[in-house]
């Protein structure tokens, strides 16, 4: 909300966030260093309900949060943070008052008694100690009851809304069942069928090359270059002043406009000449940084112990020279690469057109399969967990295309599936109720955020937000 927030001046302010709404909890500490106003001006609208300037000021003597921090804390969006905090509790309270919870007097007090801070060590309420909590925090008993009605109404709000949350029991058993039952699996590996790199011939490479002309250009750079050091630069061993002021003088010169050719005759230091230069998997850490930068022509860049003084002279592009062994080599590999894709992609297409049966399975595989059985949806001993949790959403008797954590891919058949015996106070077992009624819980409350962004529009005035900023500076 507070990026919202920050395109200030009555604009609409979508995307209220739900979370930051929830965690909205009105505090026990004091309620110093408030300061109070008779400027009634609108500093925020949500939707036909205005709220004042003394509505912000309320919110914040009540934050507990002293002047001093807040004005030290300007730069950091305090006064948004805290005008997003009010805009959240009066939505609430606007939810509350449209579904028209109420908490009688009565239950206050019963909240109030059985509170384990108010009670001695029989258990029993005791108004000594409740009136020393208020007086310790700096609160009226009547302030002190009104936040816990506050909170208890908000508590009905999100039950309200969470209601259904809990998943009953026999949903979570079946779903635990079937995340945890074994998969018996036949599988063998795809690479054998794929054509050797060895097997491309010069004209399919050049064929490749045409193809994808555009995308495997490089650019190449020539340029030239020296390292500068104290013992080149100034003939001493050591970093000391004269050197730096010569770097200086240097970095001056380049600002100026001076040539590289000018700077070299002033230094007498004699450059290296580079041409057709890209990076390459033999790593050439000046090149490789001066290549990095080559956006800019002339510079002096520091590198370890070293300055580079380079100057780029040329730039072109240039289509993969096969005579380069290294580069032919990678150019293979885009091929095989390309190559295996394809042929997985056919084969996931003979799946999905149910052409493919056992018979084929035998064919490809040469009878060469491996078995195994997978313990639940959570087992990557083998295959990578993306593709085990793929391989549990199919039914048994089903063919398909999966990877290990090395991308080797697979080519699986699934023969099987038992179900295991769980106990209900596992846990395991425990740990997977929490995390699907978590799950469950989170998915109402983004649903009712997207009804709360389309039910209430906030509008902030610019101006008035300006003159409460101004009063803590």
């Amino acid at each position: 909300m507070i990026e919202k927030i920050k395109n200030l001046g009555w604009k609409q302010l979508g995307g209220l966030l739900l979370i930051v709404i929830i965690i909205i909890a009105f505090g026990f500490g004091g309620f110093g260093g408030g300061f109070s106003t008779n400027n009634q001006n609108n500093i925020a609208k949500i939707n036909k309900t205005n709220l004042t300037t003394q509505d912000f000021i309320d919110y914040v003597n009540q934050s507990g949060i002293s002047q001093e921090a807040i004005r030290d804390n300007l730069d950091n969006n305090i006064i948004e943070e805290l005008l997003s905090g009010l805009i959240s509790e009066t939505i609430i309270d606007l939810e509350i008052e449209e579904f028209n919870f109420s908490i009688n007097e009565n239950t206050i007090s019963k909240i109030i008694k059985n509170d384990k801070n108010f009670q001695n060590e029989n258990g029993v309420f005791e108004r000594v100690k409740y009136e020393k909590f208020l007086l310790s925090n700096n609160m009226s008993a009547p302030m002190f009851e009104l936040q816990l009605k506050n909170r208890g109404l908000q508590k009905h709000l999100f039950d309200f809304i969470g209601a259904g949350a809990i998943i009953p029991e026999f949903l979570i058993n079946e779903k635990y069942k079937e995340n945890n039952k074994s998969l018996d699996i036949e599988y063998f590996e795809l690479e054998n069928l794929y054509k050797a790199k060895s097997g491309y011939t010069d004209s399919e490479i050049n064929l490749f090359i045409e193809e994808n002309k555009d995308q495997l250009k490089r650019q190449y750079v020539d340029f030239n270059y020296v390292a500068l050091n104290p013992k080149n630069l100034i003939g001493v061993e050591e970093f000391n002043q004269d050197f730096f002021n010569t770097i200086d003088e240097i970095e001056n010169k380049i600002s100026q406009g001076v040539s590289f050719e000018a700077i070299l005759e002033s230094i007498n230091v004699k450059p290296l000449e580079i041409y057709e230069f890209a990076p390459s998997s033999n790593k050439k850490i000046y090149e490789d940084l001066i290549y990095s930068k080559k956006n800019t022509k002339l510079d002096l860049i520091e590198s370890g112990d070293n300055f580079l003084l380079y100057n780029i002279k040329k730039e072109y592009d240039r289509t993969p020279d096969l005579n380069d062994q290294t580069i032919k080599s990678q150019i293979i590999d885009l091929i095989y690469q390309k190559g295996k894709f394809d042929y997985n992609r056919k084969l996931l297409e003979e799946i999905q057109r149910n052409e493919f049966n056992n018979t084929r399975f035998e064919e490809l595989s040469k009878l060469d399969t491996r078995f195994m059985t997978i313990n639940s949806i959570k087992d990557d001993d083998v295959f990578e967990i993306n593709s085990v949790k793929m391989l549990y959403s199919l039914p048994v008797n089903s063919f398909t295309l999966v990877n290990n954590s090395e991308n080797q891919f697979f080519l699986v058949k699934i023969t099987g599936s038992n179900n295991n015996q769980f106990n209900k106070s596992d846990n395991n077992y425990l740990e997977f109720v929490k995390i699907e009624n978590t799950n469950n819980r989170k998915n109402i409350l983004q649903t009712y955020e997207q009804l709360m962004n389309n039910k209430f529009q906030v509008q902030l005035n610019q101006k008035t937000l300006d003159r409460v900023k101004n009063y803590f500076k």
